[in-house]
């Protein structure tokens, strides 16, 4: 997402590089294709010319110091307007009540259900809250399925009445249940239409009525762009949802929904969704999209993902294998699926500030693992545990199990053991040599 309005910001940026001062005529000329740029990526043209006019109100008469260039303080002040026009901030959910109520509302087909899975998942093992789904979709069997299935894999209830046609009386009877299970957090999945309907916003309205939740959110494709606004505005109207959230932000969308929804209704993003998998849900941060929009990376996101998968006594113990020059296979292994826990590799690299604009158009597969995996995997778990083991007997017996050449597992195996002697030289180095070697 969002790396054709890259390429065509930083191709804006480049018609002010070199100049030694700010003034009207370069500020003009950079300014018209930074709103060609989002009108381009579906941004409405009445908030990209609002957007852009507060660009250039800032950005003429600037004084420059030296330490900066004139491309330096545009790049600035398009990155702090970005993330104002995103909502500035991240908003909070509000959890408040026993138990607490979040509505889930949305068109048929905006990823409402994948997304009430991936909330309840994000509650239990982020914030330690002890959730219950509800199937409140009384038109499509398959949601409720789709919802018992996705409970059954993060290993939280769901609540389901399939021969309850009033989908009114099924979320206040999900609110007494809950409470007397002792759960304290209730999310409502409610049905959807293929378009905004009356029959709809009745029934939705009418559970909010009845539950009064302490946040309704609105799940919006990011990939339908400008028509995704259009839905906000009407849902909002109706229901004044509290939050929104942006689903397939792994899609081919050009962000225009992203840049837009917070200005039309006037109400936070709340998470951003991408894939099927149950732990691909992220909390949205505007000034850290504004980053990332801009190729600066997201090191604080990568951090935040890491210290989430990786546990500290594991780390010591680690850190103290490879001092011993113990690393193994099964470390290795071990360490290859926190990676994989952490999201898609291609996304990870985005997160890196200049590697994102160097790899976009490398295609990153997340099955890059699979066949190091499959190697591994086809040892003995003494073999795993000591490399040293493994002469060319037990290399051809390795090849056979995964199905890999011989010549494959040999210079696996071979960069395994220069990996090693890497990590036994760097830990013996002092710290600060270390850092040292890392700044270069």
């Amino acid at each position: 997402m969002f790396e054709s309005l890259s390429e065509r910001l930083e191709s804006a940026f480049k018609l002010i590089r070199g100049e030694s001062r700010v003034t009207d005529l370069n500020v003009a000329n950079t300014v018209k294709e930074i709103r060609k740029a989002l009108i381009d990526a579906d941004v409405n043209y009445k908030i990209a010319k609002e957007f852009t006019d507060r660009v250039r109100e800032k950005a003429v008469g600037q004084k420059v110091i030296n330490a900066i260039s004139p491309s330096q303080l545009m790049v600035k002040i398009v990155q702090d307007e970005l993330a104002e026009l995103m909502g500035g901030t991240q908003s909070e959910l509000s959890l408040q009540g026993n138990p607490a109520v979040i509505l889930v509302a949305g068109l048929q087909g905006s990823g409402k259900t994948t997304f009430s899975g991936k909330l309840a998942n994000y509650l239990k093992t982020r914030k330690g809250k002890s959730p219950m789904l509800v199937a409140a979709d009384i038109y499509r069997p398959a949601a409720i399925d789709q919802l018992k299935v996705l409970g059954s894999q993060i290993g939280v209830d769901v609540f389901s009445e399939p021969e309850n046609k009033d989908a009114v009386d099924i979320a206040r009877r999900a609110i007494a249940h809950a409470r007397s299970h002792n759960k304290n957090v209730v999310i409502i999945d409610t049905a959807g239409r293929l378009a905004v309907d009356e029959a709809m916003m009745t029934e939705v309205a009418n559970i909010k009525a009845a539950v009064q939740p302490q946040e309704i959110l609105f799940v919006v494709d990011s990939m339908t762009g400008q028509d995704a606004v259009n839905t906000a505005k009407a849902f909002h109207e109706r229901l004044q949802f509290s939050g929104v959230v942006l689903t397939k932000l792994d899609g081919d969308t050009r962000g225009g929904a992203a840049l837009s929804i917070r200005y039309t209704v006037n109400e936070p993003v709340k998470f951003v969704s991408s894939g099927e998998k149950m732990d691909t849900l992220d909390v949205f941060y505007p000034d850290r999209m504004a980053q990332r929009i801009l190729g600066m990376g997201d090191i604080t996101s990568l951090v935040e993902k890491a210290q989430a998968q990786f546990d500290e006594e594991q780390a010591r113990k680690l850190e103290k294998k490879i001092r011993k020059n113990q690393f193994d296979f099964q470390d290795f292994l071990d360490q290859l699926q926190q990676i994989k826990k952490m999201g898609s590799l291609k996304d990870l690299m985005s997160m890196i500030p200049g590697v994102g604009k160097a790899m976009k158009d490398v295609d990153i597969s997340d099955d890059a693992f699979k066949g190091v995996e499959a190697i591994i995997r086809s040892m003995t778990p003494e073999e795993r545990a000591n490399p040293d083991l493994i002469d060319m007997s037990r290399k051809k017996r390795i090849s056979k199990g995964c199905g890999k050449d011989i010549a494959e597992v040999n210079q696996f195996m071979k960069q395994f053991e220069q990996m090693r002697d890497m990590m036994k030289m760097m830990q013996k180095m002092p710290a600060g040599a270390r850092m040292g070697m890392g700044r270069r």
